[in-house]
C-alpha cells in the first residue's frame, strides 16, 4: 500500500495529522534538513519519534542539506543522535551523512533526495547500494520518466504529489541574486497579517513566495501541485510513496490536504472504480481553502522540462 508521508509544523500538528490519517512524517532541525515546514529540536524529535511508533507511524529525519568542512562535526554528532532515538529513515543529500550512517553499529535505512539532481534509475541503483533504500524523485519530471524509474529502480520511489516546490536557492539571506538572475527589477510585496513576503512578476502575472532558512533564501513556485485527480497512473504503477509538502502553508490547510489524499488512497484501495468516479470531488475542500494567488497546476507531470 501506497505511503503518505506529510511534513508538520509541531508535535501537536502531528498528532493531529495522525487522526487525519499521514503514514509518515519528515521532520528535523533547519541546520541539517532543506525547507522544513516547522522546527523539531532535540527534545521535539525524541518526543516524535515516541509519538509516532506507539501509533505504528514512521518518522524520516531531514538531514538533506549542503554541508562545508566545518558542518561535519555536528553532522557526525546529529548522526549519531538520530540512531540513538531510533528515527525510521535518515534522508540525505549529501554523501558525508552516507559515510557517518555507514559508522553506526546498526546504521539506519536512508532516504536518496538532491532536488532536481534524481533523474534517472542508475542514479537510484548507484545510492541503493550505498545504503539507500528510497529515492525520491525531481519535481521537474515527467509521468512517463517517473513510471519508467519506478519499473528499473531496485528501491523504494517517493513523488510528490501536493504544494509548492523550489525554484531557486542561494546559501546568501538574500534576495539580490535572484534579481540578477532575472536580469530585471521585481517588486516585494509583504502580508503583515500571514508574514507572507512574495516577489511580483507583473508581466506573468505571478507570485513567488520567498522562504528563508538557517540554509539560505529560497524562492518557490507561484503554483501548487495538486495530483489528487491524478493518481491512478502512480497506483498502477507501485509508486511507494505519495508526500504532501506543507512548507509555507497552514496547519488547518496542511490538515484538509491529508484528509482527501487519504481518502483517495482508501478508495483506490478498496474499489479504484470508486477513486475514478469521486476524484473530482476530492479537489473541492482543497479548493475552497486555496490562496487565491497560487492556483493549482499537475507540475511536469505532462509537459517537457526546459532548463
Amino acid at each position: 500500500m501506497v505511503e503518505l508521508l506529510v511534513t508538520p509544523k509541531s508535535i501537536t500538528h502531528m498528532e493531529t495529522l495522525i487522526e487525519k490519517g499521514a503514514d509518515a512524517f519528515v521532520i528535523g532541525e533547519q541546520k541539517f534538513g532543506l525547507r522544513l515546514p516547522g522546527e523539531f529540536n532535540r527534545e521535539m524529535m525524541k518526543e516524535a519519534v515516541e509519538i509516532a511508533h506507539r501509533n505504528n507511524k514512521k518518522v524520516y529525519a531531514a538531514v538533506n542539506g549542503l554541508f562545508h568542512n566545518y558542518h561535519l562535526d555536528a553532522l557526525e554528532d546529529y548522526i549519531h543522535f538520530l540512531h540513538q532515538i531510533q528515527v525510521d529513515r535518515i534522508i540525505f543529500g549529501d554523501p558525508a551523512v552516507v559515510m557517518f550512517v555507514k559508522k553506526q553499529s546498526n546504521p539506519i535505512p536512508l532516504h536518496w533526495d538532491a532536488g532536481a539532481l534524481v533523474t534517472n534509475y542508475f542514479q537510484c541503483n548507484y545510492w541503493g547500494k550505498k545504503g539507500a533504500s528510497r529515492a525520491v524523485l525531481a519535481k521537474e519530471l515527467s509521468l512517463e520518466e517517473m513510471i519508467n524509474i519506478k519499473k528499473n529502480a531496485n528501491v523504494e520511489i517517493e513523488v510528490q504529489v501536493h504544494g509548492m516546490t523550489c525554484m531557486f536557492q542561494s546559501k546568501r539571506m538574500l534576495l539580490g541574486n535572484y534579481y540578477t538572475f532575472q536580469d530585471r527589477q521585481m517588486k516585494i510585496e509583504r502580508n503583515n497579517a500571514q508574514q507572507d513576503l512574495l516577489l511580483y512578476d507583473e508581466e506573468r502575472d505571478n507570485k513567488y513566495p520567498v522562504f528563508e532558512d538557517y540554509n539560505g533564501t529560497h524562492i518557490m513556485s507561484p503554483n501548487d501541485i495538486c495530483l489528487i485527480e491524478e493518481l491512478e497512473p502512480f497506483f498502477e504503477a507501485g509508486i511507494d510513496a505519495f508526500k504532501i509538502d506543507g512548507v509555507l502553508q497552514s496547519e488547518d490547510y496542511i490538515n484538509v490536504v491529508t484528509e482527501q489524499y487519504r481518502e483517495a488512497i482508501d478508495l483506490y484501495n478498496e474499489d479504484p472504480e470508486a477513486y475514478d468516479d469521486e476524484k473530482f470531488m476530492l479537489v473541492d475542500p482543497i479548493e475552497e481553502i486555496q490562496p487565491e494567488h497560487r492556483p493549482f497546476d499537475e507540475g511536469f507531470l505532462y509537459k517537457q522540462t526546459v532548463y
